[in-house]
């Protein structure tokens, strides 16, 4: 199990982790796209429903990403889950090594 373990925390810190970093870029350019797009046809005095939809699709592309990280991160610091691989000291949870579901 140790080795399954290594092998999900070098899958994320190398492969998910910059994958979802790109694909924020990627939101965020077409953003700056659309907005760039929209303000020069607009200085033409033509109307740009492309532009208007780059910068749609890239807003709601960073907020589902942003909503999704924070989601994790919730459930996360909620249940204690640790993401990172490592073991998690629950000793100090309910007293000194109690165990929650049998006390005493």
């Amino acid at each position: 199990m140790n080795t399954t373990q290594a092998l999900v925390q070098k899958m994320t810190t190398y492969v998910i982790d910059p994958l979802m970093l790109i694909l924020f870029a990627c939101g965020f350019f077409l953003f700056m796209f659309g907005m760039v797009e929209f303000l020069f046809k607009k200085s033409r005095g033509q109307d740009s429903p492309e532009g208007k939809n780059h910068m749609i699709y890239g807003v709601i592309g960073m907020l589902i990403m942003v909503s999704v990280g924070g989601i994790i991160g919730f459930l996360v610091g909620t249940f204690g889950i640790d993401i990172s691989g490592n073991s998690i000291d629950t000793s100090s949870v309910n007293g000194a090594g109690q165990s929650i579901f049998f006390p005493g």
